[in-house]
């Protein structure tokens, strides 16, 4: 009788180790394969030698088939699809879909988006024809093994949030959306003012006939301590409702909506029982105390997943960097920044926005532009920050045991023209030293210490 033994490793993926290359959102326009310049030729080689390289499209990728939606302000983002070749090209080899632009062409964007991603062979999650395919993850396969990624966001207009199907009625499409719930704090005179404008206004009577935004359950009875705001929405970008409570200082607390959160936290747990690796991403505008960290509801969905089996979380969506957490043995990065910041240079924008900055339908694109940045002197072009961030080489030794993340920083261009900045290379002198500062003393608040050789930040265990 012959004995087999069946401990050896017979695949390369057995072996537990593994090289991520992760950015943050990539706001493309123009074409980048004829570039050339050293410091973005080396950062191309370096997401090409990592065994997966990553990144979140912020763009939808269509021709203008799809008629736009209705928002209040900001830039309804499109791109070339093939840009999506170009991103190929780059070494990204999957993207993350949702996010507060998923809805800016309506359903129609969403499935052209789908179609043209699809038609270029570029894996996604996030988005989808309803609630359970955004919510589901994508798998790629690696020499390292199977890899699933999954996506979702926490901002966006309300329209966005895809659907549930059900046997009689199809589902919505859209972005994978956890919802959450506003929580101030405030003292007696402020409570009893916003509640006696609550009532003066008659949003009060809305409570008894309105779900909370559809979140499955009527609202809470109001008490002597706490109640909700019913009438207004905190911000046109965010599904999440405003709960006021009584206390003795201000402050600001948030809570994710636990039937969205469980909805995701069931996929990341089959995920991580279908592949050798799981990179779970958030995008994300929301703050906590200051722009530089992350709201509590956000820290509760990225540790929850991690605590579900992802190996790795990459948050971005406020246009900056925060901080690095090593959370149970595994990073969590609450936002890496720009990786492309082009959105200043999108083809066509509508006329909705057109007259949101006073402009006629005869105005052209550069006007709107100018108008909007009031030729240059606001908005993210007067910011440096939203045009630094880095590439995060992140990486796993044998054994499925996380190593190390070494930061490389990326220079955006910040102050170049409209049609030159946006595109990253790698950064140097003051630029590479601001933005390592920056993730180290953002870190530091998670007890992360980030160590420098030369121009290169490095986070170890």
């Amino acid at each position: 009788m012959t004995t087999y033994s069946y401990d050896r490793s017979i695949y390369e993926a057995e072996s537990g180790d593994i090289l991520m290359a992760l950015t943050g959102e990539s706001l493309i326009t123009r074409a980048v394969s004829r570039d050339r310049e050293p410091d973005f030729t080396k950062l191309v080689e370096m997401i090409r030698s990592a065994d997966v390289g990553f990144t979140h499209a912020e763009m939808l990728f269509h021709d203008y088939e799809p008629t736009p939606a209705y928002m209040s302000g900001g830039t309804y983002m499109r791109s070339d699809p093939h840009n999506i070749a170009e991103l190929q090209w780059m070494g990204f080899d999957f993207l993350s879909t949702a996010c507060n632009h998923s809805f800016d062409y309506g359903e129609g964007g969403v499935l052209k988006n789908i179609e043209n991603l699809r038609k270029f062979n570029m894996p996604f999650a996030g988005t989808g024809r309803n609630l359970a395919e955004a919510r589901g993850p994508v798998y790629i396969e690696t020499s390292k093994g199977r890899i699933a990624l999954l996506s979702a966001t926490t901002s966006g207009p309300p329209p966005g949030r895809a659907g549930d199907q059900r046997r009689d009625v199809q589902g919505r499409p859209g972005s994978n959306y956890i919802r959450h719930t506003v929580e101030y704090v405030v003292d007696k005179p402020t409570f009893d003012a916003i509640r006696l404008t609550s009532q003066g206004l008659h949003f009060e009577e809305q409570k008894e006939r309105r779900r909370v935004g559809g979140f499955g359950a009527p609202l809470p009875p109001d008490t002597d301590t706490e109640f909700y705001l019913v009438g207004l929405w905190p911000m046109y970008e965010s599904l999440s409702w405003v709960k006021f409570t009584l206390g003795a200082k201000f402050e600001r607390h948030s809570t994710p909506h636990a039937g969205d959160l469980e909805g995701w936290l069931q996929r990341v747990r089959d995920a991580r029982g279908m592949a050798d690796w799981v990179i779970c991403t958030m995008h994300n505008h929301e703050s906590g105390n200051t722009e530089d960290e992350p709201a509590e509801a956000v820290q509760t969905i990225m540790r929850s997943c991690i605590d579900a089996g992802a190996d790795v979380f990459v948050g971005h969506g406020p246009h900056q960097d925060r901080g690095i957490e090593i959370y149970n043995g595994k990073p969590i990065f609450y936002s890496l920044g720009d990786f492309f910041l082009e959105n200043d240079t999108v083809l066509l924008q509508p006329q909705d926005n057109y007259l949101g900055q006073g402009l006629s339908w005869e105005h052209t694109p550069e006007q709107f532009y100018n108008t909007r940045s009031a030729n240059e002197t606001r908005g993210q072009t007067v910011a440096p920050r939203r045009w630094e961030s880095a590439l995060a080489m992140t990486k796993w030794n044998k054994g499925h045991e996380f190593a190390e993340i070494r930061l490389h920083p990326v220079d955006l261009g910040f102050g170049k023209p409209r049609y030159q900045r946006g595109r990253p290379v790698l950064a140097d002198g003051d630029v590479a030293r601001e933005i390592l500062d920056r993730f180290e003393r953002l870190s530091a608040l998670y007890g992360t210490k980030v160590t420098r050789e030369g121009n290169v930040g490095i986070v170890r265990p």
